[in-house]
C-alpha cells in the first residue's frame, strides 16, 4: 500500500508541474500598428510558440556594412558572418529558425514566434569583440588638451557649442559632487573596483580640473577623473565630442599609441549626468579570440557573465596582468568601456567574470554571453530589411496537418479499446498524462510547436503504444500459463522492460544526431521525439502499472482481467 501512495504522489506532483509549466502567462511582445510603427503590449498565453510554418514570425535581411570601411571579398564575409549569427540565434533556444545565405551579399533569417524583436536584431548586429586594454598612466591626454583645443577653435567649435552646458567649475572637487551613481560595473576575477566612498575620499579640491587644460571648449568639456586615463564629459555633449574626436586631424593629434574610448556607465554630478571617457593602451593585451566559453551567473554583486579562456590564452592573460598589478583595465566590447575598469590586484589565469551589476536583467546576461561564446562577427552587418511574415504553410495546409493528426490519434484510441478493453483503456488514460508530460517539457524548453515537431509527437504517441503493446501481449502469455492476474502483470512488466529499453534508447540515440547536427525544422523534429520517448516510457512503465495496482488494490477478488 506504501508503494501504491509513493507511485501516486509522484504522478500527482508531475501533473502539477506540467500545468505549472503549461499554465498561461503575461509576456511582453511587440505589434505593429496600422501605420507600420511598432509598440510593446502584454499579452496572456499558454508558453508554446508556433513555428514559422504555423504562424509565421519576423523575417530579417542582413547585409553588410561598408560605412566603416570596404570590404573586398563580400561572398566570403557572409559565409564566415553566417556562422556565427547561425550560432547566436540557435543559441537563443529551439527556435526552429531559418538562417541561409542569399546571392552572394545577404543573408536571410526567418525566425517564429518572437517576442523581442530588439533582442533579436541586436544580437545578430552586436560585432561583440572583447578586448582587455590598460588605461593611461602617463596623462598623456592632458598634454595634447591645448593642441585639442586649438583645433576645436579653428573648426569653429567654441560658437557652436557656446550654448551648451558644460562641467562644473575649475575649481570644482568631485569630492561630494557624486550624489548618486549608475554604477553597472563590470569586473573579472582577480580585479576589483575601488568604492565610490573611497574614490570620494581620495579625490583633491582641484580634481575636476585637468592638468594642462587651457581654457579651451574641450578642455572646459572634460571633467577629470578618479583614476589615471579616466574623464568625464556631460552627456549632452557626448555626440559633439564623438563627433570631434572622430575627426582625422584629432585623430593624428592624438598621443601615439593611445585611443580613446567611451564608456558604458554614467553619474550624477550637480543634478547632471555625465558619462565617462577614457584613454586606454591601443593594444589590447588579450582580445575574446581566446574565449573557450562564457555562461551567465547570479551573485551577491548582481547578474554577471563568467568566462574561460584556452590555455594559451590563459597563460597569455596571466603573463600580461602580472605586469600590470596595481594598473586599471578596461573591459572593452565594440569599443565601448564595459563599467569602470577595474584595478588589477594580482595575475588573472583562465577564469574570469564580466559583472552587470545589481539591477541587471539574468536575459541581459545571457544575450552577452552567447554573443561573446558565437565569437565576433568578421565583418559589421546592417539591417536591409524586416518585417513580420505569415505562416509559410498556408491556412489550408495547416487545417489538413491538424485533421490527420487528429485521425491518427483517434485510430490509436480506438484499437486499444477495441483490442485490449479495459487494459487498454488504462494505456489511454497513460496515453493522456503521456500528452501533458510532453507538452510540458517542450514548454519548458522553450521549444517551437512546428509540423515537423507535431509529426514527431504523433509519432512518439506510436512508440508510446507499441510499450504497452509489449507489456499486455507478455501478461497474456503470463495468464495464458495460469498465473494469477496479480503476477502475470508483475511478469508481463519485468520482461517486456528490457525491449522497451532496447527500442526507445535507439530511438532516442538516432534523434539526439538528428539535433545535433540538424537544423531548423529537423531539430526541432528531434527535440520532439525526445521529448515523447521519455514521457512515454515514464507513462507507459510506471504510470500504467500504477494505474493496474490501483485497480488490483480496489478489486482483491478479481479473478479475471479484460485484456
Amino acid at each position: 500500500m506504501s508503494n501504491l501512495k509513493w507511485r501516486l504522489v509522484t504522478i500527482g506532483v508531475l501533473v502539477l508541474l506540467s500545468v505549472y509549466a503549461l499554465f498561461p502567462r503575461d509576456v511582453k511582445t511587440r505589434q505593429r500598428r496600422p501605420d507600420g510603427t511598432f509598440f510593446d503590449t502584454v499579452t496572456r498565453r499558454v508558453p508554446l510558440r508556433k513555428g514559422l510554418d504555423l504562424s509565421g514570425g519576423m523575417h530579417l535581411a542582413l547585409e553588410v556594412d561598408e560605412s566603416k570601411g570596404v570590404v573586398a571579398n563580400k561572398s566570403e564575409a557572409i559565409d564566415r558572418a553566417l556562422k556565427v549569427v547561425r550560432t547566436r540565434i540557435e543559441g537563443m533556444g529551439v527556435s526552429e529558425t531559418v538562417i541561409q545565405k542569399a546571392g552572394n551579399d545577404r543573408i536571410i533569417i526567418d525566425i517564429p514566434g518572437v517576442d523581442d524583436r530588439e533582442r533579436a536584431i541586436r544580437m545578430v548586429q552586436d560585432q561583440a569583440f572583447l578586448a582587455f586594454q590598460i588605461t593611461d598612466k602617463t596623462n598623456a591626454f592632458e598634454k595634447v588638451l591645448p593642441r585639442l583645443d586649438a583645433i576645436a577653435k579653428t573648426r569653429g567649435l567654441g560658437a557652436a557649442t557656446a550654448g551648451a552646458r558644460t562641467a562644473p567649475a575649475p575649481n570644482a572637487s568631485l569630492n561630494g559632487l557624486l550624489t548618486a551613481g549608475g554604477d553597472s560595473s563590470r569586473s573579472a576575477s582577480g580585479i576589483t573596483r575601488d568604492s565610490a566612498k573611497k574614490d570620494m575620499a581620495k579625490a583633491k579640491a582641484d580634481s575636476a580640473t585637468l592638468p594642462g587644460a587651457s581654457g579651451g571648449v574641450i578642455s572646459k568639456m572634460i571633467l577629470a577623473g578618479q583614476f589615471p586615463g579616466e574623464f568625464l564629459f556631460e552627456r549632452n555633449n557626448k555626440d559633439i565630442l564623438k563627433d570631434f574626436l572622430d575627426v582625422p586631424d584629432v585623430q593624428a593629434a592624438m598621443p601615439p599609441g593611445k585611443v580613446v574610448r567611451f564608456g558604458s556607465d554614467s553619474v550624477v554630478i550637480q543634478n547632471k549626468s555625465y558619462g565617462y571617457l577614457y584613454l586606454v593602451d591601443e593594444r589590447p593585451i588579450i582580445t575574446g579570440e581566446s574565449l573557450t566559453d562564457a555562461k551567465p551567473n547570479s551573485t551577491p554583486e548582481g547578474t554577471v557573465v563568467e568566462f574561460t579562456l584556452s590555455n594559451e590564452g590563459g597563460r597569455k592573460f596571466q603573463r600580461e596582468t602580472a605586469k600590470h598589478v596595481k594598473d586599471y583595465m578596461a573591459i572593452v566590447l565594440d569599443n565601448v568601456v564595459m563599467g569602470r575598469p577595474p584595478v588589477i590586484n594580482s595575475a588573472i589565469g583562465t577564469r574570469g567574470q564580466i559583472t552587470m551589476g545589481q539591477g541587471r536583467e539574468l536575459q541581459a546576461a545571457q544575450g552577452l554571453s552567447l554573443v561573446l561564446k558565437a565569437g565576433a562577427l568578421p565583418v559589421p552587418l546592417k539591417v536591409a530589411e524586416v518585417r513580420n511574415i505569415g505562416p509559410s504553410l498556408g491556412q489550408d495546409s495547416i487545417n489538413k496537418a491538424w485533421i490527420a493528426g487528429t485521425i491518427a490519434l483517434a485510430l490509436v484510441v480506438i484499437i486499444m479499446l477495441g483490442y485490449y478493453r479495459f487494459s487498454g483503456m488504462l494505456a489511454v488514460a497513460g496515453l493522456a498524462l503521456y500528452v501533458l508530460y510532453t507538452l510540458a517539457t517542450l514548454a519548458s524548453f522553450d521549444a517551437v510547436l512546428t509540423l515537423p515537431g507535431l509529426a514527431g509527437f504523433v509519432l512518439s504517441i506510436g512508440i508510446a503504444v507499441d510499450a504497452n503493446v509489449l507489456i499486455f501481449e507478455r501478461i497474456r502469455e503470463e495468464l495464458d500459463r495460469g498465473k494469477t492476474v496479480r503476477t502475470a502483470i508483475d511478469e508481463g512488466f519485468r520482461h517486456a522492460m528490457s525491449a522497451i529499453i532496447d527500442s526507445n534508447v535507439s530511438t532516442i540515440l538516432t534523434a539526439a544526431v538528428l539535433y545535433q547536427y540538424g537544423t531548423g525544422p529537423v531539430k526541432g523534429f528531434a527535440v520532439t521525439l525526445i521529448a515523447g520517448i521519455v514521457a512515454s516510457m515514464v507513462t507507459s512503465i510506471f504510470v500504467v502499472k500504477t494505474f493496474y495496482l490501483l485497480w488490483l488494490n480496489r478489486s482483491r477478488g478479481a479473478q479475471t482481467l479484460s485484456i
